[in-house]
């Protein structure tokens, strides 16, 4: 017999450690095609870093990783590695010099920035050939079909109202951005994860959308969702599907 699920105050109910803890992890392959584009791997800078999900495993494949984030929070609580420097700084205002990486990431991040400033600093600091990526990933897909349908219910119903303008941004795949740099073709990537409900349950906890649901005082939202997750979840893992889509060009 399953125990009671928890009240939504209590898995939603969170601080900015829950980035590190359940933002899903991008598969090394996407780290691996962006050095493969970049003219050298010699250094990269990764804006709007967060915690550091992509720019620790930049690190891997780059000789010299600059994550950078203008919260102290994020950068405080970001991943560490031995090749990574973190900075808190905003995406306009980069602390690099001019013609010092050759490549330049944004994951998930792109449309908070102003773009305009951000597009000159990224004509600043790189050299000649260096590679832009803004990669962003979507809603994710679950299973079973039940499992599925109850989440995007909760995603594009109940809580839809409570989104910033800008995720309709992150949800088209940065298609609708202006993009003014020689664009080239990426392959087709997913994040794949096999989560149990309080996994899942915490990545949502780091959505804007929930703390504006929390703000709001529309627990009841929150509750009747974990209510059916619990019923249908189950005590088992699950597979959680996110498309990742990719802007990237040369500069």
């Amino acid at each position: 017999m399953m125990a009671e699920p928890k009240s939504a105050r209590n898995w939603f109910d969170r601080d900015g450690r829950s980035y590190a803890s359940f933002r899903p992890e991008y598969p090394a392959s996407l780290s691996r095609f962006l050095a493969e584009a970049a003219p050298d791997t010699s250094r990269a800078v990764d804006v709007g870093c967060g915690t550091g999900q992509l720019t620790h495993q930049l690190a891997d494949f780059f000789q010299s990783v600059m994550g950078v984030d203008p919260s102290t929070e994020q950068i405080g609580n970001a991943l560490p590695h031995d090749r990574v420097e973190y900075v808190c700084a905003p995406a306009e205002n980069l602390p690099l010099p001019d013609c010092s990486v050759t490549l330049i990431t944004a994951a998930q991040s792109a449309h908070w920035f102003d773009l305009a400033d951000f597009y000159d600093e990224v004509r600043r600091v790189a050299v000649n050939g260096a590679v832009i990526a803004l990669v962003s990933y979507g809603v994710p897909r679950l299973a079973p079909s039940d499992l599925d349908a109850r989440f995007r219910r909760f995603y594009w119903e109940e809580i839809a109202c409570y989104w910033p303008p800008e995720r309709k941004l992150v949800e088209s795949g940065y298609a609708d951005l202006e993009f003014p740099f020689e664009e080239r073709p990426t392959p087709g990537m997913e994040i794949d994860r096999a989560w149990d409900l309080s996994d899942f349950l915490g990545y949502l906890s780091t959505w804007s959308a929930v703390h504006r649901v929390n703000e709001a005082g529309r627990d009841d939202i929150l509750e009747a969702f974990v209510h059916d997750l619990h019923l249908i979840w189950g005590d088992r893992r699950r597979p959680v599907i996110w498309p990742i889509n990719m802007r990237v060009g040369i500069t």
